[in-house]
């Protein structure tokens, strides 16, 4: 990470494909939505109204005069609003009980966690924004924001990012039954990359394309998977390139599981210190 990073500045922009930091590295997160970050405030200022609450009708029933009512009340007010958010997004880095619950994250716009000072911007912005225009403020920005940040985000230099993302499913298939005995033999170059994503994309989109269309392109793939097997099975084009992917999976496996074989045998040697050479 670079020195800008480390120190806590915030280098980083945003363009349409995502968030890039000083270096014009993309980072690969998903920012949190006015809508599901409002979810996680509504959760915050529920509890921190409840804390106040809890505390004043508990000094209420001391026997307190005036003067030191409104000193524990002003006092419990400012705790709970400012010293408490603070306390727990700088010990936390980033998260709260809303944004807990919620799968959220408040980090500086390089990605890196946010500090104390952060925090403290946010919580003092958000007494204004949040609680003294009940969220109006903090409404109007996050909405006209493209990454949903409020106005205590854009004045930190932070955003809140989704961490909960969904299982990806997996559409691995095995060899079609008819064509097991011609895998056996047959001679599947490694396809290129386009080639590759494209048969990758056809069968994970599958389930949403039309009969014909379904074998429209598959039929066209096919044609451009034949030149670089051999021999060329006599099947239909989209079990010709199950087919073909799965022997290509199975033998870039193999070769993986080979190289790791080799790499473990030569570690010793690779991290073997040389004869005499002190040890520090």
């Amino acid at each position: 990470m670079s020195e800008a990073a480390t120190a806590g500045r915030s280098t980083a922009r945003t363009d349409d494909d995502g968030l890039l930091t000083g270096e014009a590295v993309a980072l690969d997160v998903r920012s949190a939505s006015a809508l599901i970050r409002a979810g996680g405030t509504a959760i915050d200022v529920a509890v921190t109204v409840l804390l106040i609450l809890g505390v004043v009708w508990l000094v209420s029933s001391l026997a307190l005069d005036e003067a030191a009512t409104n000193a524990v009340v002003i006092t419990t007010i400012v705790t709970c609003l400012i010293v408490v958010p603070v306390a727990v997004e700088t010990a936390s880095h980033g998260r709260s009980l809303g944004k807990l619950a919620l799968g959220l994250r408040v980090v500086r716009d390089d990605g890196g966690s946010i500090g104390f000072r952060h925090a403290f911007v946010r919580a003092l912005v958000g007494v204004v924004e949040i609680y003294l225009t009940f969220g109006g403020i903090a409404a109007i920005v996050g909405f006209l924001d493209p990454s949903g940040r409020r106005l205590g985000d854009l004045l930190a230099g932070t955003h809140a990012q989704v961490e909960r993302v969904p299982v990806p499913v997996s559409n691995a298939f095995g060899m079609p039954p008819g064509l097991v005995g011609w895998a056996a033999t047959a001679d599947v170059a490694r396809l290129p990359d386009a080639l590759e994503r494209r048969i990758a994309a056809f069968f994970r989109n599958l389930p949403h394309l039309s009969p014909a269309s379904r074998f429209r392109v598959a039929r066209s793939l096919a044609d451009e998977t034949a030149p670089w097997v051999s021999s060329v099975p006599d099947a239909p084009p989209e079990a010709f390139l199950a087919a073909v992917s799965v022997l290509r999976r199975e033998r870039d496996a193999a070769a993986l599981r080979l190289e790791d074989e080799r790499m473990a045998r030569l570690a010793p040697v690779l991290e073997a210190r040389p004869n005499g050479f002190p040890e520090r």
